[in-house]
């Protein structure tokens, strides 16, 4: 007949592992150190194998409880995971954040990550779309946040972080070097219109060599040295290179990554903004 370890026998012994000793672990579980060391006793006698080496001045693990330590880990593990995903009812639902396609990465990802696991039962829903549309989607209430890229912030927004655009192209390309120098830009992109103006200042000739709705086009057309663009610094991504162009091309505007979220009514939502100022923050 299958036999079950007592559960919380197995936390206090996995406890009193990471801890070093029964008194910090008893502390750790609100129990008295009688109460620990009983559920200890009882698991080594379960199991017919002593589990801890008492006879130094500390408490140590023996052999058995070193190969128990692991198991008791994964069990606690996935205990935790049922009992929260099965219970937890508190944060439920969806989430609609909206962000420009050109801040998606780094940050984005990592903060759905982190989102996810501390609550695993919502859902976010990621729009990625130009700045004038997220923000007509937001002032509909389509979105519960979004991030922009623009020069200056609407009231009720918040500034994440303000970067210059850079140069970017294909690594190793030439694109940059012709003239009229050729660019690549969404029809809606926010930055295209000051690269332009910036290029005129400087007395730069240059064209547009692809336009498209389509960032996969831009991005393609980059990578095939058929043109430049200009993203924010800090948000390259990993199959183009910031153009070295020594001064040959004029520095860009700097601009703000703001964001704009629909007043909160759970925690859920309050730490989702927290995840996303922190990764924006380490830029």
């Amino acid at each position: 007949m299958p036999r079950n370890l007592d559960l919380t026998a197995l936390r206090s012994f996995a406890t009193v592992a990471d801890a070093g000793g029964v008194t910090r672990a008893a502390g750790l579980l609100h129990l008295t150190q009688s109460a620990v060391s009983m559920q200890l006793k009882r698991l080594e006698e379960s199991l017919g194998r002593p589990l801890l080496d008492r006879s130094g001045r500390g408490v140590s693990l023996t052999a058995d409880g070193e190969q128990l330590l692991g198991y008791a880990r994964r069990i606690l593990r996935l205990n935790d995971e049922v009992y929260s995903r099965l219970t937890d009812q508190a944060f439920e639902g969806e989430v609609v954040l909206g962000v420009p396609a050109d801040v998606v990465y780094p940050a984005i990802p990592k903060v759905l990550r982190q989102f996810h696991a501390a609550y695993p039962r919502m859902r976010v829903q990621l729009i990625s779309s130009y700045t004038s549309r997220l923000k007509a989607m937001f002032a509909r209430g389509e979105c519960d946040a979004i991030l922009t890229t623009e020069e200056e912030m609407d009231a009720g927004g918040e500034t994440l972080t303000a970067l210059p655009l850079v140069w970017v192209g294909a690594p190793g390309g030439q694109a940059w070097r012709q003239r009229p120098l050729r660019l690549a830009f969404e029809h809606n992109c926010i930055f295209r219109k000051g690269v332009q103006q910036a290029l005129d200042e400087a007395g730069i000739s240059w064209e547009m060599g692809v336009e498209s709705d389509s960032t996969r086009t831009i991005e393609a057309s980059l990578s095939a040295d058929l043109a430049v663009h200009a993203v924010i610094e800090g948000t390259v991504r990993s199959d183009l290179d910031v153009v070295d162009h020594g001064g040959a091309l004029p520095d860009l505007a700097v601009t703000q990554v703001n964001m704009y979220a629909a007043k909160s009514s759970h925690q859920a939502m309050d730490d989702l903004l927290d995840m996303i100022r922190r990764a924006f923050d380490e830029l």
